[in-house]
């Protein structure tokens, strides 16, 4: 097996903790918990009513509000996670990359749903 160097280059956050990396990293150095009360659902029929929300998520900063009705908020949280990920790389966006560029890029993406 040949080993192939990797380099990470741009990092993406969207989370109960923070919806950037700077401020999810803040939030976690400093000991701050992104759990709370349930405020997306009425959870008053539910045994547990606390749960790990994305808070304060600014939507239209990254689509807009006609184009995320057809998404739940699952896509939105990745969508905006991956435009800071290109953004916090240095990367041109659309066309502009060029197709033999963009066969060497690659995206992880982890959720909890």
């Amino acid at each position: 097996m040949s080993r192939r160097r990797v380099v990470v280059t741009g990092l993406g956050c969207v989370s109960p903790v923070g919806n950037t990396v700077a401020e999810a990293w803040a939030n976690l150095l400093a000991g701050r918990s992104g759990i709370g009360s349930i405020t997306r659902f009425d959870a008053s029929g539910f045994a547990c009513q606390i749960a790990g929300e994305v808070r304060n998520f600014d939507l239209e900063s990254y689509i807009s509000a006609k184009e995320a009705r057809s998404m739940d908020a699952f896509i939105h949280y990745g969508i905006a996670a991956a435009a800071q990920a290109i953004a916090d790389a240095g990367l041109p966006t659309g066309d502009a990359l060029g197709e033999e560029a963009a066969t060497r890029i690659g995206c992880v993406i982890g959720s909890g749903i």
